[in-house]
């Protein structure tokens, strides 16, 4: 079993060697407007796993992904050499398909934003069903209650003041 930070520094390498091949010494004209944007490699060293996009539409990536197939010898060569392992591993190209992704991301956020937009209108034309308040506040019946306790004192503190057995005929 192999280091991860070994494999992570290894399909660095891999990911700025094949951009520097597909940049400088890859001439085929099916290549379209290339950008490496990842590489991952088995934790074996054997198999990695190159990801590309290309700008364009369906036909530029079809072919790109045509051209890096057929100069996929001289790039596994080139990167066995660069990084010295005892075997040069396979490269499989992926197409990238981030920009799909962001165009979907977007979309859902601005369907988002205009049900959000939907519901505060909605809100602002917004009239109660019943009362404004409600819930019955106790403002009256706090002083209510004050008032009832005062008189229990001061009846209470009446009854005291009276002679015992004076309440009786």
């Amino acid at each position: 079993m192999t280091d991860p930070a070994k494999v992570r520094r290894h399909a660095e390498r891999i990911r700025e060697l094949v951009a520097s091949v597909v940049r400088s010494q890859i001439k085929d004209p099916r290549l379209g407007m290339i950008t490496i944007t990842d590489a991952r490699i088995t934790a074996d060293l054997r198999d990695a796993t190159v990801f590309y996009t290309v700008l364009g539409d369906a036909a530029a990536q079809s072919s790109t992904a045509a051209a890096l197939e057929s100069a996929k010898g001289m790039l596994r060569s080139t990167v066995g050499k660069a990084l010295g392992l005892r075997h040069s591993p396979s490269l499989t190209f992926v197409l990238d398909d981030v920009q799909d992704q962001v165009k979907q991301i977007d979309d859902l956020l601005a369907a988002a934003r205009h049900a959000d937009a939907e519901v505060q209108r909605l809100a602002a034309q917004a009239k109660y069903a019943g009362e404004a308040q409600p819930y019955r506040l106790d403002e009256d019946s706090d002083s209510d209650e004050a008032d009832d306790e005062a008189d229990e004192v001061a009846g209470s503190a009446a009854d005291s003041d009276a002679p015992r057995g004076a309440d009786r005929p």
